[in-house]
């Protein structure tokens, strides 16, 4: 298993007139967690990219407990429960400043070779990065 966390202050825009965060922003808060959690390995999108591989998200799940609020910081729990193959799968827990659990979602992301469009296997340098996590 792999966890990483993040935090990241809720903005004016992103909030509706209760000043709770709109719905919608959970899942960019979720991919915050994931590219920093990557950022956390050595490794970045654009890295993947540039060897030809891109990570489409193929499912989202999204459980809303609490509001995030305006100006709140909040902490985005990233984790990888189970060594990737073509597809990796993340959940995602968020706190508030007080560590109350407002949210909790998941993903799954499959990697793709870009020139074949094609499910394929990670790249070798990113799953020798997380092999050791899952001894």
């Amino acid at each position: 298993m792999y966890s990483h966390s993040t935090k990241i202050r809720v903005r004016y825009g992103e909030t509706d007139q209760m000043g709770y965060m709109y719905y919608g922003n959970y899942a960019q808060y979720y991919e915050v967690g994931r590219v920093e959690m990557l950022r956390s390995l050595g490794m970045s999108y654009s890295s993947m990219e540039e060897t030809g591989i891109m990570m489409p998200v193929l499912e989202l799940k999204c459980k809303y407990i609490k509001p995030a609020l305006y100006d709140q910081e909040i902490t985005v729990k990233t984790t990888v429960n189970t060594l990737p193959g073509t597809r990796i799968h993340f959940d995602y827990e968020l706190f508030n400043e007080q560590n109350e659990l407002i949210n909790i979602g998941a993903t799954t992301l499959v990697f793709v070779d870009m020139q074949k469009k094609k499910p394929t296997q990670p790249p070798l340098d990113f799953m020798e990065k997380m092999e050791k996590y899952f001894k």
